[in-house]
Parts: C-alpha cells; structure tokens; sequence
C-alpha cells in the first residue's frame, strides 16, 4: 500500500478551532481536514438536526409526483412500488409501501427477479401491473434509464413515478415525473442520496403536504441509514444526518424486521459498520440466492415471530451465498493465473455456470486481490451478465462507455456497475476494455492507497480521545473513520498470528518504552517474520476498543505496517 499523509492545516488555523471548541490541536485538526473550521460547523457536525434536511419541495418534479400521488389515493387507484432487488432498492420499496399503506390500502409491491428479468424496470413487471389493474407505478432505485418501458407501460395507460439517484442518459423517460438529484435540470442542494433517500424525501413531501412533521418520520430512518452504508454513498450533508437518526433507531427502536435480524447476531450496540457488514449482506442475499421480496417481507413485517422466521431463512440464503462467493472467488483466481494475466491493467473473466447472485462479490474479492478494475461474467439467458468494479480514483462507468460498441446495455456509479452483452462480443470487450483502461488510468492507482489523516505519538492515545472520534460517526465516504500513523514502534513480545490459517496479527506494541497497547491486524498474518525480529517498525492504525469478558480495553487496529 502507498500511504499518502493528508495535508496539515495551518498552525493558525489548528489553534484558532482548539480554542474555539476546547480541544486538543490534535481533534481541532481532524475537523479542519474534513472541511469544518468554525464553532457553528462542528455544532452541525457533532449535533446534526433533523432542521437541516433540505425542503424535498426544491426536487424537481416532487410537486407534481405529490399531486399525481394524491389524486390515485383520492380516486382509489391501485399503486404499485417497485424497486431493485439490492438493499438500496428493497428498503426503499419498504420504505414508501410501508409509509403509504397506513392510510391507504390499494398497495402493493414488485421486486423484479434478478435471473428472469434482470436490473431495473421490466416489461414483465409491467404486464404484472397491467394483469393486476395497477394505474401507477412508482419505481424506487431504478428507472431513470427506462425510456422504453416506461413508453410500453403508457400504452397500457399505466403512469410511472420514478425515484432514482443514478446518473441519467442523454434523454429521460416520459414519466409522470422523474425524481432524480443528479438530473441536469435539478436544483436540489444535496446530490449524492441513495435511492432509498430519495424515497425519504418523497414521503417528505407527502407528510408536509398532510401537515405531518419531520419527527413524524423518524421512525423510517432505520431503513434509510442501511441503504445510505450499503450504497457507499458520501455520509455528508444530509446523508449524514439521515444516517445519524437512523442508526439512533436501529439502535433505540428498530422496526420488527431488522429486530429479528439483531436478535440472531447478538449484539448490543450496532455501528453503521455493522450494518453494511452484518445486516446489508443478510438483506441482500435475498435478492442473490432466491428472490428480493423475501427482503421486502422481512422489512415490512410487523409480528415479530413471523419476522423471525423470515430472517431465519434469509441467514441460510446468506450462508449460501457465502459459501457460493468463495467457491467462485476461487476460480476465478484460478482462472487469471492460468491464463497468465497477472500483469494487465484489468481482470475480466467469465464462466457460463458461475450465479449471477454473486458475481459482484466475486467482482470486488478479485479487485481486493489484483487491485485494478475487474469486470465478472456469467451466463444469463442468450447474454452474458457482467458485474463491474473498480479501483479507487478510476471511474468504471466511463471506462464502460468507452466500450459501448461491445456492449448490448449498461449502468451504475464511478465504483461498481452492471452490463449485459452478446456472448460473441465477449473477447472483443475484453481487448477493448483493456485497451480504453490501459490508456485512460493513472497507473500509480493500481497499488492501494492509504489515507493517513495524521502522524501520532503513541502516548497520545487514551480513552479522552477515543470518546471523540467515536463522536465521529457515522462513518463512511466523506467521512472516514481516522486513520493514524505511528513511526519507531516495537512488539513487546507478544506478537502471533491467530484465527483461521493464522491470517491476522495479534501484537502488543510499545513506543519509547512506554506503556504497551494492544494491537489487531486483520489480513496481516504474513507480516509476522517482521514483528519477531524485534526491529522497529511504522504503523498506520484507526483506534478502536476490545471487549473481552465483560472488560473493555483500547486497542489498535492495524490498516498496514512497514
């Protein structure tokens, strides 16, 4: 890994904040490096408040997908919420069927199937609605793309509302209205929502139109701080203060869904963290090993024994699916070395029997091996379905549209997209992909970077300064948790590799002889001939607390060591 020291800000600046807020120079830093250098924003940042959430009014469109909504309620029209099958996707149908069910009862739900339909609206799902006599559609998380679907369902006389945060084409559908921050046209403060948010803010608009206060709503937030940690969106802005109230809920009162899901893991206190790691995957198995209703139903539920038996069988599709991942992750590998393409500036491999459930886990196992943008394919149906993703710093979805003559359709982020093409295309993508990656990346982005926020002496750290960052959080992009550097320190003797295969590192670290503190190094089992030497060596670490037996201790957790 290449470790990249953040810029110090000015000595003035540093005391001029530590005296305003009476903290060390230490924490007045850590704000400044993420933009806050007055009194009045780190009251913002440490005590968000729901005040701050933009008027959902300044969205394009909302008034009329308010008005649209309203009037099928009023004339009793049956609404159908439809949305992806990930975690984004399925929380947000949760989300606004749930919201709208409590006053109105002509509501139901469509999740498409991953394998018979595939990404985004499907003219399946509209002939479901078209079967059902459903007269609106609202589509959450998927959509802004969907120019001939959306023109197939207004010749069934079927109107659309679309709710999406991806980056739309050159022309948008012809919906109702078309609710997307990152249109052109759009005004909204805040661009970077996940689609669940974006349901938020239309429930927000529904709720003030109703006269209902923001604090009415709160209890949804549970919902939408999973999607904002599963999407990878920026935790800043108004994603942070919906992903801070959210997980108050998840914590405090969490919907009968999600407490069935807490229930089986056991633990207390959870950190947005715990949701992308513990509860997204459980969420999104659904959608990858069976179907993404299965997620909808859990969400939704209300019977908390009813809710345990569905989260009991979304963790055996969870346990399936990792076994699946590492199978495929495995060959995969296998797969790049045979064919000796270690040293291109991409990975793109495919296999007709891999489940199309995992190949983005694939995708992102493989990028964390190789560390360069890799593309995973599998058959499906007459094409091939692939799973994009990439380093960071390099924009897949541009290196993807530079390939569009290969390509039969795709879309998604900078970081991860989906594709579909023709299996005769397939090595002409390959070659091409190489070649617009070859020639557009900054080779220095193929070796992992580490952002180090600052340089530290061990004696610095205690449990003062442990209380504040935790103060931090939410963490996430735009907002990372902070990653320390100590130089000249030494394993006491305790150093050994533990778990399975020994793959992690256990030390007890000292710096000038000073008191030792526990360190854990996830992954760095290999360094261990380093650490018994006895030499002195540099660690980048974030800080975090050990509960052993009832005890908790600081400890260290190492991101790397030289």
């Amino acid at each position: 890994m290449r470790w990249t020291i953040k810029p110090i800000p000015k000595e003035a600046e540093i005391e001029k904040l530590s005296e305003e807020l009476k903290v060390e120079g230490l924490v007045a830093q850590l704000l400044l490096q993420r933009g806050i250098s007055t009194y009045e924003e780190a009251k913002k940042f440490f005590r968000p408040q729901l005040s701050e959430l933009h008027n959902p009014f300044l969205m394009k469109d909302m008034d009329i997908a308010v008005s649209r909504i309203e009037k099928a309620i009023k004339k009793e029209e049956n609404i159908l919420v439809y949305g992806d099958y990930d975690v984004d996707g399925t929380t947000a149908v949760a989300l606004l069927s749930s919201y709208l069910l409590e006053n109105y009862s002509n509501v139901a739900t469509y999740i498409p199937d991953r394998y018979g339909e595939g990404y985004g609206v499907s003219l399946k799902g509209i002939d479901f609605a078209e079967d059902n006599n459903f007269s609106l559609i609202i589509a959450l998380d998927c959509g802004v793309k969907a120019i001939e679907q959306v023109n197939y369902a207004k010749e069934k006389g079927i109107d659309f509302i679309i709710c999406d945060h991806h980056r739309p084409g050159e022309k948008l559908p012809n919906a109702i209205a078309v609710l997307d921050p990152k249109r052109e046209d759009c005004k909204y403060p805040y661009k970077e929502l996940c689609g669940c948010g974006v349901g938020f803010k239309l429930i927000q608009a529904l709720a003030f139109t109703k006269g209902d206060t923001i604090e009415e709503l709160v209890p949804y937030l549970d919902l939408v701080a999973t999607a904002i940690g599963a999407d990878i969106v920026p935790i800043t802005g108004e994603n942070r203060v919906l992903a801070y109230f959210g997980m108050q809920v998840i914590n405090s009162k969490p919907r009968i869904g999600f407490k069935a899901i807490i229930n089986q893991i056991k633990k207390q206190e959870l950190t947005i963290t715990d949701v992308v790691f513990i509860i997204a995957p459980r969420i999104n198995a659904a959608g990858r090993m069976k179907h993404g209703q299965h997620a909808v139903n859990l969400l939704t539920e209300i019977n908390l024994k009813q809710a345990e038996t569905f989260a009991a069988e979304i963790e055996r599709f969870n346990t399936d699916r990792r076994d699946l991942d590492k199978e495929i992750t495995e060959q995969a590998l296998k797969q790049i070395k045979t064919h000796k393409e270690e040293d291109r500036f991409t990975s793109v491999v495919y296999d007709e029997n891999w489940h199309k459930g995992v190949i983005g886990i694939v995708a992102s196992r493989l990028t964390e091996t190789y560390y360069r943008p890799t593309l995973v394919f599998t058959k499906s149906g007459d094409k091939l379905a692939g799973s994009a993703r990439s380093v960071k710093g390099f924009d897949v979805y541009d290196a993807l549209e530079g390939c569009t003559d290969c390509i039969e359709q795709f879309g998604g982020h900078k970081y991860a997209a989906g594709l579909t093409l023709l299996e005769e295309q397939y090595e002409a993508f390959k070659a091409k992909f190489e070649k617009v990656v070859s020639e557009t990346i900054d080779p220095q982005l193929l070796t992992p970077e580490l952002n180090v926020d600052m340089q530290i002496e061990m004696q610095q750290i205690t449990p003062k300064l442990m209380r504040i960052i935790k103060q931090f959080a939410p963490f996430g992009p735009g907002n990372m948790t902070p990653t320390f550097m100590a130089r000249n320190v030494q394993d006491t003797g305790y150093g050994k590799g533990v778990g399975e295969d020994e793959k992690h590192l256990k030390l007890s670290l000292t710096q000038k002889g000073l008191r030792p503190i526990g360190a854990i190094g996830f992954n760095l089992g290999n360094k261990i001939g380093q650490i018994k030497t006895k030499d002195r060596f540099d660690i980048a670490f974030t800080l975090d607390e050990n509960e052993w037996q009832g005890n908790v201790s600081l400890q260290l957790k190492l991101k790397d060591l030289k």
